[in-house]
């Protein structure tokens, strides 16, 4: 099974920016935990997984990977698309365009922050969304994608 995990704008800066709300962990740190309990919920589900990560801050960058991740088969995608949620119509576009279901994940509880958080216009297209459990919010995202493809 092979997921990619996207993550969006200031994801790179996890672990400096709003430590608070994000946490101490950097973002390469995150990945390796995410892989970690990839690998063990792959043993107890008796599945192999692949995950690639890729983050970035630019908008089309992220919509040509999500492109590429159609065109590679990729058998599902988790997208942290950080504040791209609220009003990139780009993004969700290329979502609501590729067959692989996309789970959309953000770290913290977007629905108990600013007001203009609380909607995503990525949701709609998307399988699924999990927030508001930390790096943890992949790992269910993960999880939700090994029972959904399975």
């Amino acid at each position: 099974m092979k997921i990619a995990v996207i993550n969006g704008p200031n994801l790179n800066f996890t672990g400096i920016r709003q430590p608070h709300v994000y946490g101490t962990a950097t973002l390469e740190e995150i990945n390796r935990q995410i892989e970690d309990e990839a690998q063990g919920l792959a043993a107890l589900c008796s599945v192999n997984i692949s995950l690639e990560f890729f983050q970035s801050n630019i908008e089309g960058e992220i919509i040509n990977f999500i492109q590429r991740c159609h065109l590679d088969l990729f058998d599902g995608i988790i997208l942290n698309p950080g504040a791209f949620s609220h009003y990139s119509y780009a993004i969700r576009d290329a979502v609501a365009s590729i067959t692989s279901p996309v789970i959309e994940v953000h770290m913290s509880n977007t629905m108990a922050r600013e007001d203009f958080r609380r909607t995503s216009v990525v949701a709609p297209v998307c399988i699924g969304q999990v927030c508001g459990f930390g790096l943890h919010s992949y790992t269910m995202a993960i999880y939700a994608l090994i029972h959904c493809i399975s």
